[in-house]
């Protein structure tokens, strides 16, 4: 939706999303990227330039994503709340699952969270993307022990703040720590 603080008004931008969450501006203005949860991806809607109200797919993601921050460099950072799992990939592939499941009051993504919440899914991620919108860098706490449902991550002065849906807390790395710390296990 759109607010014009002139008249006063709401506006419907997009219709029919599966589950939209999360939206930043880029750093001249000219896009917005936002995620659909559900979809695992990411969509940059065309905002102040001759494609204005065009969107397109930028990214598709390995899991859930939730909230979407820029950075002071224009690159975008995304909470991935879990991995997909291969299950739920090959559940998702399959047209005649798919909408067999719209018919039972059943939703596979909330199956799914439930699945990882009790140690059966995927971990959480920080997922940087460039300046329009495309992933270049992947992290991830191999282990689980310190990054749980990762819901945000915001870098400020060499910094990442790791924000989680289900810890009432937040997580602060360093740049340098996490890159050493991911150096040493190896396992993404």
């Amino acid at each position: 939706m759109k607010y014009d603080m002139k008249n006063k008004q709401v506006s419907v931008l997009l219709k029919n999303l599966k589950f939209p969450n999360g939206i930043a501006i880029s750093k001249h203005g000219d896009f917005l990227l936002f995620v659909e949860t559900t979809t695992c991806k990411i969509f940059k809607l065309w905002l102040n330039t001759s494609k204005a109200g065009s969107v397109e797919v930028v990214s598709e993601l390995p899991g859930f994503p939730d909230n979407i921050k820029r950075n002071k460099k224009g690159e975008f950072w995304v909470g991935v709340n879990s991995r997909r799992s291969k299950f739920l990939d090959w559940v998702l592939s399959k047209n005649w699952i798919k909408n067999n499941f719209v018919k039972i009051p059943f939703d596979i993504t909330k199956a799914h969270s439930f699945l990882a919440n009790n140690g059966f899914g995927g971990g959480s991620l920080a997922i940087r993307l460039s300046e329009d919108g495309h992933v270049v860098e992947i992290l991830e706490d191999p282990k689980r022990k310190r990054w749980k449902f990762v819901s945000e991550v915001h870098e400020m002065n060499g910094n990442l703040w790791i924000g989680s849906v289900k810890m009432p807390f937040a997580i602060k790395e360093k740049v340098t720590t996490l890159e050493k710390f991911l150096d040493t296990n190896n396992e993404l």
